[in-house]
């Protein structure tokens, strides 16, 4: 029986590449995105032309479109094995000049959005006793950076979804990946794709130069790093296929793919692991 793989956020990015990639070789993808008789439709009528692509329409920062979706798909194909949490927006800027309705916002795509997805597909993967999630989440979600704090706060969240439902999981078989991609050119960071930036200019305005000048200074450095190492997004499409191909049980919790940190990101993950083990023994023994 061929996989289904169900990935939010395809119109772009990693999305659309993940969405190439798979059906390519032969897995069927049901491509989520929103607006595909509007903004997107071209996108839309791209990925619908080519084998094993179903387009859907989805919302993910809406209960009842998410819901829709997920059993609409699940009707047709009978299950899906796969879900691809690829949906996100990202966003820059000092926290003091984020308005409280544009953090919200974000974390009811990168946060909220994640839940919903995982409540529409989880009860068919518990009774299949079977299934992988994968979850893309940002080469700095497990520690912060100076304006760029809600949209690590909301990536971190998912970093702590992902762990914890590996455990509540683990009894039906269903298997939890986050994938840490650090800095590629995509839309999101190329400029074409709008973020949910700070959007209280006095506030901003108020911190003076020098917070300019730093925001600055981590921009061009995250830019230049991401040109010098030529980095391909087709690196993050084939590691999700990877972990789709890998045995069930045998996967990750973390799979980072980030050239940039020179092993910092594994050199990481693998620390807070061991520190989180030291932990659950001091509480549990």
């Amino acid at each position: 029986m061929s996989k289904v793989i169900f990935i939010t956020g395809t119109s772009s990015g990693f999305g659309k590449l993940t969405t190439i990639t798979l059906a390519k070789v032969g897995y069927k993808v049901i491509a989520g995105m929103r607006d595909i008789d509007g903004k997107n439709s071209a996108v839309a009528d791209e990925l619908s032309q080519l084998p094993n692509v179903d387009v859907v329409e989805i919302d993910i920062t809406n209960d009842g479109s998410v819901k829709n979706a997920f059993a609409n798909m699940l009707a047709k194909y009978g299950h899906i094995d796969v879900l691809v949490n690829n949906a996100a927006v990202a966003g820059f800027g000092l926290m003091e000049a984020y308005n409280i309705e544009q953090i919200r916002h974000m974390f009811e795509v990168n946060f909220y959005g994640v839940i919903r997805t995982y409540q529409a597909v989880l009860p068919s993967m518990r009774a299949a006793k079977s299934g992988l999630i994968i979850n893309i989440t940002s080469g700095a979600s497990g520690h912060t950076l100076p304006f760029m704090i809600p949209y690590l706060a909301s990536k971190f969240g998912v970093e702590s979804i992902t762990e914890g439902l590996q455990d509540e999981l683990a009894e039906f078989g269903i298997d939890n990946v986050s994938i840490q991609p650090g800095v590629y050119p995509t839309e999101m960071n190329t400029g074409q794709k709008a973020g949910v930036n700070a959007d209280r200019p006095d506030i901003t305005a108020a911190y003076g130069d020098s917070a300019t000048e730093k925001f600055n200074a981590i921009g061009t450095a995250l830019f230049g790093k991401m040109q010098s190492f030529n980095m391909d997004p087709q690196v993050i499409a084939d590691g999700i296929l990877e972990l789709i191909e890998m045995p069930a049980g045998t996967r990750p919790l973390r799979k980072p793919l980030d050239a940039i940190a020179l092993g910092t990101d594994k050199e990481f993950i693998e620390s807070r692991a061991a520190i989180k083990t030291k932990w659950l023994a001091a509480y549990t023994a």
